[in-house]
């Protein structure tokens, strides 16, 4: 479910990202299970959005390592992520990272900022049948792990032009989860329930949509 032709888009992406970065390089026994690829927001000197005493660099870190333990103790899936410490990754290494890799899907995970409340997601504009309908399990799952815990306003699935959906050759969502700078919000990020909520509703829709659940 999760192989899919390779296009002349793909190809081309993907060749200039080996060019590019040069990272890993899939092997045979890789080929076999789905490849997912995490990219927790900003890192090192980019803390992204701050507030209430939090940094997103480190609330995404956490949900992204949460996220990638759920998928590896559940399913047979391998999991690779931009980044699995503190440290800064351009927006072009995560995209071409991905594409070399040759990953059948990309998750990026955010936190939001702005005076505003709740969850939404992202893919490009545009965007295949597959992604939206990755955008439609990550996006509920999510969604209803979040409010396991509290209540979460749904702010719904947009699309939008941003970097690691517009240059990921393979289908992509990028979510927000909550606001940094609202204090509910940010009471509910520095919760460690919370955040495992949040990673199992990301872990449940990567699986659903790739018919593992």
């Amino acid at each position: 479910m999760f192989s899919e032709p390779v296009t002349r888009r793909r190809a081309l992406l993907a060749a200039a990202a080996g060019i590019a970065a040069a990272p890993f390089v899939a092997s045979p026994a890789h080929a076999a299970v789905p490849l997912i690829y995490l990219d927790p927001g900003h890192g090192g000197s980019d803390p992204g959005a701050v507030g209430n005493g939090l940094r997103e660099k480190d609330i995404t870190l956490d949900i992204g390592l949460r996220t990638r333990s759920i998928l590896t103790s559940s399913w047979n899936v391998a999991v690779r992520m931009s980044r699995t410490t503190d440290v800064y990754r351009s927006l072009s290494y995560r995209s071409s990272d991905a594409n070399a890799w040759g990953a059948h899907l990309f998750v990026s995970i955010h936190v939001n900022a702005g005076g505003g409340t709740g969850f939404e997601s992202y893919i490009y504009p545009g965007a295949s049948s597959r992604t939206h309908r990755l955008q439609d399990d990550v996006h509920a799952a999510v969604l209803a792990n979040m409010r396991t815990i509290s209540s979460i306003t749904d702010r719904g699935q947009k699309t939008a032009n941003f970097h690691v959906l517009r240059e990921t050759a393979m289908s992509a969502v990028l979510t927000e989860n909550l606001f940094i700078d609202r204090t509910y919000d940010a009471n509910l990020l520095s919760r460690s329930d919370f955040r495992q909520a949040t990673a199992r509703g990301h872990a449940r829709g990567i699986a659903r949509f790739l018919g593992l659940i």
